[in-house]
């Protein structure tokens, strides 16, 4: 048994439950106002760094790709939100 893989994959497991309620929050507030995008940032370029660190341990075939895809993908929406969040900004500010 791969403990270490055991371990990252229950990481991901727990990162990833909360990203939904992030991405629903950042919907429902309008406002990019508490969010960082340097933080967003830093966490996507983790997950590439993860991502890399699969493929090049395990090629395409390594099981841990799904959680770290499905992670970058949350992220990546939410990070779409702040800017679609931080145009109504200021639209709310030019009125």
């Amino acid at each position: 048994m791969d403990w270490q893989k055991i371990l990252e994959t229950i990481m991901l497991v727990c990162f990833g439950a909360a990203w939904p309620f992030s991405i629903a929050k950042s919907w429902r507030a309008r406002t990019a106002k508490g969010k960082s995008i340097g933080f967003l940032l830093v966490v996507l370029t983790g997950y590439v760094a993860g991502i890399a660190k699969v493929i090049l341990a395990d090629g395409l075939r390594g099981f841990l790709l799904i959680p770290y895809i499905i992670n970058f993908c949350m992220v990546f929406c939410d990070v779409c939100l702040y800017f679609r969040n931080a145009k109504l900004d200021r639209k709310r500010f030019e009125q």
